[in-house]
């Protein structure tokens, strides 16, 4: 039986489990996916140790990511790119990395809002901090000429320009709304938000009408900055489509079958978003 599992300090809250236990069970596989919490300092012994819990590979939370890539032996461009590793497991017993959350965004972003990438126009990211670096490389990738990054912390932002290059700039959190208005696309990767606290408190009354507004957070589904933005008739893409998209490729690594985010698999997990709420 193939074993797999997520790690974090803490990682009761983590999701993950719902995600892959619904597709070991549609998919009729024989393994389990649980939640195992590692304190930063035990991480080490617990990656060097990984086979010999029985475990295949695991997905890595905070506050793991970027030490679990140092630990890695072979880490893949997109792990190498963002800085971080969610997404790890075994190959003839060596630490292999990955960062799947450029993957999940995107793929997301694509599903719900294609028509994103019509207007030749800025990306601005709000927030500077592990998710914004992987959702600025996965816009890079996709061919965007400009990313914004507004931030509160401006040094934070001018860490991402240091690290992605010119096609990247930086700027101060002030400015976000007039950046707003040049934006295709406005991406919230900070917490504000979360759990109904906080707003990024973007002015969308001079933003285009084909610009498209997603937030990363997904607890509530339906944050009051989405909720504005669709007030003022924008298309939204909600964060649990990323939660959900990153987790295919650990799966399939793992399990060796390339799992599918069906409707009833999004329903479940708002269900169990709902009743933590």
């Amino acid at each position: 039986m193939t074993r797999a599992c997520v790690i974090g300090w803490p990682i009761a809250h983590s999701r993950s489990p719902v995600i892959h236990g619904y597709w070991l069970r549609t998919l009729g596989i024989e393994g389990t996916y649980t939640r195992e919490p590692v304190r930063p300092e035990d991480l080490r012994s617990f990656l060097a140790t990984l086979g010999d819990r029985g475990f295949a590979g695991c997905n890595v939370t905070v506050p793991h990511k970027e030490a679990a890539l140092a630990l890695a032996v072979d880490v893949d461009a997109a792990a190498r790119a963002i800085g971080a590793a969610n997404s790890l497991w075994l190959s003839n017993g060596q630490l292999c990395a990955s960062n799947t959350d450029a993957y999940g965004f995107m793929t997301y972003l694509n599903q719900k809002a294609p028509q994103w990438c019509q207007r030749d126009a800025p990306v601005l990211i709000l927030g500077a901090g592990g998710a914004a670096r992987a959702i600025v490389h996965g816009f890079l990738e996709a061919g965007v000429a400009k990313v914004i990054v507004c931030n509160r912390s401006l040094s934070r932002s001018e860490e991402l320009v240091g690290h992605f290059g010119a096609r990247v700039s930086a700027h101060r959190w002030e400015t976000r709304h007039e950046a707003a208005n040049l934006a295709s696309v406005v991406v919230n990767t900070t917490t504000l938000g979360m759990k109904g606290e906080g707003d990024p408190g973007i002015d969308f009354s001079g933003v285009a009408a084909d610009t498209v507004v997603s937030d990363i957070v997904y607890v509530p589904l339906e944050t009051a900055f989405l909720s504005r933005a669709r007030s003022f008739g924008l298309a939204t893409v909600d964060g649990l489509g990323m939660l959900l998209h990153q987790a295919v490729p650990g799966f399939e690594k793992w399990f060796g079958v390339r799992p599918h985010v069906t409707a009833e698999l999004y329903d479940l997990v708002r269900a169990d978003i709902a009743r933590s709420t």
